[in-house]
């Protein structure tokens, strides 16, 4: 019975090795054969981006015959702990989108490959916008190359201003204007809100943004040194504050919790007549299947004497520390962040991409509300300051973030929000220092 048992073991391990050495061969085979398989991770899995990517790399693999690129969807979130757990592992993907403004923590942390080793930084940085160039430097050199950036704009209903007697081709331009204008356009029955004419906390400009639009665009840390509790971002937060105290925080609530599952946008719905996004918000109005009447332009600025400033985000192509392919990697970057590649993914996006000469391609090809919105996106470039994380900072936004949000809730005073917040940045510098 045991030599029964030890030979049926020896067949089905012997059987086992068969399966696994074909297994193995054919897995080789892409390499033996000529071409290497790139791993390449998005987080862009909607019906809108996922086809407008896979469209990129199939362009590309089709281009030569020495580089397959394999694209793996990886839900928005998960692919930041992913990515990082795979680069401890030692096996990370090939290629992966990342955050723009967190690119020097990942060079600091031996996170990313320093890519200067594969390219003439000189020559190859001209074709992008300086500032987002900036953004992928760790001590002179590049950690990632630029793919996109944003920038915030404000909608509003062309038939609400209407309505209200507002000229429907003249939008707000300054904060003074922005309050005038909500106070016009919003619309009670019976005592309750049907339509808000604005609020500043609904969309994509956050409190940050607003405290920097107040303050000519400085963020909480400039170069280094701390610009948290400022006069103007106090003013900026006790804005803030006043908005939720007119409308009444019930009334907040109860829109948030009506729009919270985002299968329905408030400004699309009709139930806010101003809202603030980046300029990608136009595929979701023109996917919508209404017929909104919609004028688009720049943020408004804090006074008469400021400018639009707006808050910048965006992502980078970047090639994980330990990747096993990145020559490579880097080849396939070259392409993804190219005139080609790059005119394609803003025209089917509207995206602010990084590279100078797409972003002026597809302008000079659009018509009608595409074309509006996209101008006004590349006008408030020059408006637009990235906030990167720096690294004696690393976790400042969450400290922050929660004494902002207990002053927009009355919980304590601007001044007193913003002057314990710098006071706790600080001592978290003076923690990691010792």
């Amino acid at each position: 019975m045991k030599k029964i048992i030890g030979t049926l073991s020896l067949i089905v391990i012997l059987l086992l090795s068969i399966i696994l050495s074909g297994c193995s061969s054919k897995s080789n085979a892409a390499t033996a054969n000529g071409r290497v398989v790139v791993d390449f991770w998005t987080f862009w899995g909607s019906e809108t981006r996922r086809p407008v990517i896979e469209k990129i790399v199939e362009d590309f693999n089709q281009s030569q015959d020495k580089i397959l690129v394999k694209h793996t969807f990886i839900p928005w979130g998960d692919i930041w702990t992913k990515n990082l757990a795979a680069v401890a592992a030692g096996n990370p993907a090939d290629v992966v989108i990342n955050d723009i403004n967190s690119v020097s923590q990942r060079a600091e942390n031996n996170q990313a490959e320093d890519l200067s080793k594969y390219i003439d930084q000189d020559t190859f940085k001209k074709q992008f916008y300086p500032n987002l160039w900036e953004t992928v430097l760790y001590k002179d050199k590049p950690y990632a190359v630029p793919f996109t950036t944003d920038t915030r704009l404000l909608f509003y209903n062309k038939d609400a201003f209407k309505e209200a007697g507002l000229d429907p081709n003249k939008p707000p331009a300054t904060w003074k204007e922005l309050e005038e204008f909500a106070g016009k356009l919003d619309v009670k029955q019976d005592g309750k809100y049907t339509r808000l004419g604005f609020y500043p906390l609904f969309g994509g400009f956050g409190a940050p943004s607003w405290l920097k639009n107040a303050d000519n665009g400085i963020g909480y840390v400039e170069n280094g040194e701390l610009k948290i509790n400022t006069p103007n971002k106090v003013k900026a937060l006790e804005w803030l504050t006043d908005w939720q105290k007119r409308y009444g925080k019930k009334t907040i609530q109860n829109y948030q919790a009506e729009f919270s599952n985002r299968q329905t946008n408030p400004f699309i719905a009709g139930k806010v007549a101003m809202f603030t996004d980046v300029a990608t918000f136009y595929t979701q109005i023109r996917d919508s299947g209404t017929k909104l009447n919609f004028g688009v332009t720049t943020m408004p600025a804090f006074d008469e004497n400021s400018k639009p400033w707006s808050d910048g985000g965006g992502f980078v192509a970047e090639i994980p520390k330990g990747a096993k392919h990145p020559k490579e990697a880097m080849e396939f970057i070259n392409y993804l962040t190219g005139e080609k590649a790059q005119t394609y993914w803003a025209e089917k996006n509207y995206d602010n991409v990084a590279n100078i000469k797409a972003s002026e391609s597809v302008l000079n090809g659009l018509t009608g509300n595409a074309k509006t919105v996209y101008q006004n996106a590349v006008d408030s470039l020059q408006y637009t300051t990235l906030s990167p994380v720096p690294n004696q900072y690393p976790d400042y936004q969450e400290r922050i973030n929660s004494l902002v949000e207990s002053a927009v809730d009355g919980k304590m005073t601007a001044e007193e929000a913003l002057t314990k917040a710098e006071k706790d940045v600080k001592k978290m510098k003076k923690e990691r220092e010792e």
